[in-house]
């Protein structure tokens, strides 16, 4: 159909404009005034975006939507429906509130595609940038189901769960990875600097050096010589490692292989089940049936294997099996979920226990993070420790030699 921009006051006189989806400007004026706004002028464009901010420069430098937009949004959506507030006029008031300019111009679509008589799931659905794969499957399941406000108020605690869960991990790694950082930019500066100022006092002894300082000054004039080799080198296996994970089959193997990886290989699995847990708790609440449950639940697993593993689940239940049978089939939850999933099944609570496992492993993963600086630190030791150890015995070990060769005489 084509794009019909307008120019129309709302009741409260205030000048709006956007862009309708309809098949003339008759049926775009009808819109209007069924939206409580009265028409200024309609015109018939090629553009089905709002305007303003459409140019590519301009977009190059605005603001990005960012989670907290959305995760606010879906708790004012659920304020404004439970209040008895029409979305139409709910959405305008959240357009004209929003601080970021970017998520207005998200509502302001919204706003367009459901006055051309879209259903806000598939409004939303224009904009997978902004509302995943799983909030548009559960907005659509509040659609039809009529829950929606306790669906938007569900995917709030959800997107703070989630966010609440990056949070912690950045906080934990920000040391480590400042200490590793530290480490790369020290073995550059010895390599590039400290060890060519020694080699021409090395050079003045006459004497054999130490197999050590023999391999730290190869490695030294090998980074001296060819820097741009290392460096082209480095850039082509980061162009190539992400190619390999764009491949199906690469992500695969990587995502099964961050999971066995010691110490952050049980906190992602256990990050990823709690993620599970919570978004399946999340569907069978809001009356999605168990095997559309795990289709959407699979779209919230960040992780390429679990995945196939949560769509093995799925397939199993198609099949007539048991959920507790497809989860041992999996073979990645512990014996005490698969126990606690056995007692929702048999009582019909599942949908509570699997909230409960979800709470398990958010605190078991919140002991691990707390924990992780602990973990991690005997191994930044040792590191350092191995570090400074191959520097004493490649640059001063040559000078230990000297001095007691000196004493001799």
């Amino acid at each position: 159909m084509p794009f019909f921009a307008y120019k129309a006051r709302d009741a409260r006189g205030q000048l709006m404009q956007g862009v309708l989806e309809t098949v003339d400007s008759a049926a775009a004026a009808d819109q209007l005034f069924a939206g409580g706004m009265t028409p200024v002028d309609i015109h018939a464009t090629s553009r089905p975006l709002v305007e303003g901010g459409d140019h590519w420069f301009a977009r190059l430098f605005e603001k990005k939507v960012e989670q907290i937009d959305v995760q606010l949004f879906s708790r004012q959506m659920y304020t404004l429906l439970k209040a008895g507030v029409p979305i139409m006029r709910g959405l305008a008031g959240l357009q004209e509130s929003a601080t970021n300019p970017a998520f207005a111009k998200v509502i302001a679509d919204l706003r367009e595609a459901l006055d051309s008589g879209r259903e806000l799931s598939n409004a939303m659905q224009r904009h997978p940038q902004v509302f995943s794969q799983f909030y548009l499957a559960m907005v659509r399941v509040g659609e039809m189901t009529g829950r929606l406000e306790e669906v938007f108020l569900l995917l709030y605690d959800h997107l703070e769960f989630e966010r609440d869960m990056r949070a912690r991990i950045k906080t934990a790694l920000r040391y480590p990875m400042f200490v590793v950082m530290a480490m790369a930019v020290a073995i550059t500066v010895i390599n590039l600097f400290v060890i060519p100022a020694f080699v021409k006092v090395f050079a003045s002894f006459n004497a054999p050096l130490p197999l050590m300082t023999r391999i730290l000054i190869a490695s030294s004039n090998f980074m001296v010589s060819y820097w741009w080799a290392i460096l082209l080198a480095i850039i082509g296996a980061a162009v190539s490692w992400l190619q390999f994970l764009a491949t199906a089959k690469g992500r695969m193997q990587w995502d099964k292989f961050k999971l066995r990886i010691p110490i952050a290989g049980k906190i992602l699995l256990k990050g990823t089940l709690s993620r599970f847990a919570r978004s399946f708790s999340l569907s069978s609440k809001s009356g999605v049936p168990i095997v559309q449950a795990l289709n959407v639940v699979a779209q919230t697993v960040d992780n390429a294997f679990l995945t196939s593993r949560v769509e093995l689940m799925k397939d199993g239940v198609e099949r007539g099996e048991s959920i507790l049978r497809t989860a041992v089939s999996a073979g990645v939850f512990t014996p005490i979920v698969l126990q606690m999933i056995a007692v929702g099944e048999e009582t019909g609570e599942l949908d509570d226990l699997m909230d409960e496992i979800a709470q398990m492993y958010a605190r078991e993963v919140d002991y691990e993070l707390k924990t992780l600086s602990a973990q991690l630190e005997p191994i930044l030791i040792v590191g350092l420790g191995i570090l400074v150890l191959i520097l004493a015995l490649g640059i001063f070990l040559p000078i230990w030699d000297l001095g007691r060769v000196a004493l001799h005489k």
